[in-house]
């Protein structure tokens, strides 16, 4: 059995449940939106995010599970979705794991319509049913995603990034989603309770190693379908360069920012600074952080008794640095 369906069996009712009544959610009036929804729901991920929410919410509550839990995964995805729908519009991107994205189906307006519209429906889900402690958590995390991404962009335009500022964008840009899903799981089922930050907590240490690890793969730690040197053409600057960056001697260092900056769509140059990293040490620094990061994350995990949900969770702390895409 594959690891993904592996740690989804404790929660396999309550995905089941949570697909149906997300598609119900979603729904619109207007027919475009409707067809265009199928097309988002059809063309699903792994589910990680809900699955989260389900796991940490079993979890704390000893199996049981609530509307606002249903709700609350429902609002995460949704938000989640617009979010990607935006950014492949900012990326001018035409692929979406695997599929033509929203805009290049449906062009650049509609696309960020739509997203506007998950978002939109997102909020009401929780306002209308006065799930107002799951909103702020939601809304905090869209906050800091913007942020994140924002900080990034003015960042890549002097390439001056020390580490700490890397993890602050990278905790706001990917972990904070994710430790919305743990604390937004923990919230449902026990509100004002030590789980909901002890949680969230859990859900960023998660999110910080799952975008380490996304660093990684852009120097084709293993074939994922992605082309190496992406992060390096689009001047992000990865956690593994950075180290390299900082560690280097001043002529090296200079060609490195030369690189990024000025040859980043030479694919021999890229080649050339992939190459670089690798050979002085910024993977193996990078993937030593990302334990750090695990093994704090699976600490916080140990104070909570034994159950099939516990085990789930620590099985997607390993598959968030284990995975192969």
């Amino acid at each position: 059995m594959k690891v993904v369906a592996q740690i989804k069996l404790p929660i396999s009712h309550e995905m089941e449940l949570f697909e149906k009544k997300f598609s119900l959610f979603m729904s619109s009036r207007v027919a475009l939106l409707n067809k265009i929804t199928h097309f988002i729901v059809n063309r699903k991920g792994k589910q990680m995010r809900p699955m989260f929410v389900f796991l940490v919410a079993k979890m704390v509550s000893d199996g049981e599970v609530n509307d606002r839990v249903y709700r609350g995964a429902s609002v995460i995805e949704l938000i989640h979705t617009a979010t990607l729908v935006h950014d492949d519009v900012v990326d001018d991107s035409n692929r979406r794991r695997g599929f033509f994205s929203l805009n290049a189906l449906w062009k650049n307006k509609i696309a960020v319509l739509v997203g506007d519209y998950l978002l939109s429906k997102g909020l009401l889900l929780s306002i209308d049913n006065d799930d107002f402690d799951l909103l702020k958590i939601i809304s905090v995390a869209v906050r800091e995603m913007s942020e994140g991404e924002l900080l990034q962009i003015e960042k890549a335009r002097k390439l001056d990034i020390t580490e700490d500022i890397y993890y602050d964008i990278i905790r706001q840009k990917t972990a904070t989603l994710i430790a919305a899903c743990c604390s937004l799981g923990a919230a449902a089922v026990k509100p004002d309770s030590e789980h909901v930050e002890n949680m969230r907590r859990f859900g960023e240490l998660i999110g910080m190693a799952f975008q380490i690890k996304d660093d990684l793969f852009d120097y084709g730690e293993r074939k994922i379908g992605k082309p190496t040197g992406i992060d390096i053409k689009e001047q992000k600057m990865t956690l593994p360069l950075i180290y390299v960056l900082n560690n280097a001697k001043p002529k090296d260092k200079k060609w490195l920012i030369n690189s990024v900056k000025n040859h980043n769509k030479d694919k021999r140059r890229v080649n050339e600074v992939i190459d670089f990293v690798k050979s002085h040490g910024g993977l193996e620094y990078a993937q030593n952080q990302m334990k750090v990061y695990q093994k704090q994350a699976l600490e916080i995990l140990e104070n909570y008794p034994e159950s099939d949900f516990k085990s789930s969770l620590v099985d997607m702390v390993d598959y968030v640095i284990e995975r192969e895409k």
